[in-house]
């Protein structure tokens, strides 16, 4: 029997929308498939799954497989059973799915039945000869774990949203179905309600953000950057510190256990020290501006420009330029 080669990734869909976290799984597919050999298959489950063809179809693609089913919502039952199907198929090294409550509900079930290598939270990915390695946190985010898969011919990733940016452009990979043939739901899905809201703001959406770290020194100071951030048409964001303290929503706060800036253009660091940790939230910003009163502080190894500075000076100095 020959060797598994080629990615499959399972798109996610919710009432009639396509996750962004799908096509996020393709550039995380790219890196690897020089290693893997093979097509990257996108897979996509559920009733007129087939409207989601022409969003899916983006540049590293190869092919295209929906896979017709009697439910329009997502049920764990389905998706553990036509992942089993079309891992019979394909026959892949990897399986990619999002880290997401959907695949919380059969990704673990599924390795353990089919004897696959699997982590979850991944949010770094690489391969060689050796074979492959997941990144992901551990001990609350303080510490990145390598994960490798020794023995295992085939593995499943769950990869953490806003870790890829998507990829832009369309192709024409090719489009077929595959029919379910399976036992029928046990479940129902009879509503959506959406849970409180905890935040504000949409980080993970913002081009231009201002963020604060420990050199803001005490709660009363964040108004002083929010008009700050105001005046520059920036929105406000924080370290983890800042949102731990409570002195900022945990909505805002950018890094590995918070949001990662996926749309992010520009990205002004105050007062912020570079913990690998808030690094890994910022790794998609095109231009980082630093803020710092250690020189040899890390966020300076990343930013394009870094000031040497008080940050409260540098505020009232921004803040006459553009008030």
């Amino acid at each position: 029997m020959t060797q598994p080669q080629g990615i499959l990734i399972v798109a996610e869909h919710r009432q009639g929308v396509l996750r962004p976290v799908s096509l996020e799984l393709v550039t995380a597919a790219q890196g690897l498939r020089g290693a893997l050999g093979g097509r990257v298959t996108m897979a996509v489950v559920g009733r007129e799954a087939q409207q989601y063809a022409a969003a899916l179809s983006v540049p590293g693609v190869d092919d295209i497989i929906v896979v017709e089913s009697a439910d329009t919502e997502f049920d764990a039952d389905t998706a553990e059973h036509a992942l089993a199907a079309l891992a019979a198929e394909l026959r892949p090294a990897l399986v990619l799915l999002a880290h997401s409550v959907d695949s919380m509900a059969y990704a673990a079930a599924s390795a353990v039945r089919h004897g696959w290598g699997f982590a979850t939270d991944v949010f770094a990915l690489q391969a060689d000869a050796e074979g492959l390695v997941a990144t992901r946190g551990g001990y609350g985010q303080k510490v990145n774990v390598e994960v490798d898969f020794p023995g295992r011919a085939t593995v499943l990733l769950a990869v953490r949203g806003g870790s890829f940016k998507p990829p832009v452009g369309t192709v024409q990979p090719t489009l077929r179905s595959l029919a379910l043939d399976g036992p029928a739901p046990r479940t129902r899905n009879l509503a959506f309600i959406e849970p409180p809201s905890t935040g504000d703001i949409d980080m993970t959406a913002k081009e231009f953000i201002l963020s604060v770290g420990r050199g803001v020194g005490e709660q009363d100071n964040i108004d002083r950057f929010r008009e700050l951030a105001d005046s520059l048409g920036a929105a406000l964001g924080c370290s983890r510190p800042v949102a731990d303290s409570g002195w900022l929503p945990k909505s805002r706060q950018i890094g590995q256990s918070g949001k990662t800036a996926v749309q992010c253009k520009l990205y002004i660091a105050m007062g912020i020290s570079g913990a690998i940790q808030h690094l890994a939230g910022m790794k998609h910003v095109d231009t980082v501006i630093a803020v710092n009163t250690d020189p040899n502080a890390s966020i300076f190894t990343v930013a394009r420009y870094g000031v040497v500075g008080d940050m409260f000076e540098i505020a009232d100095e921004l803040q006459k330029q553009f008030a």
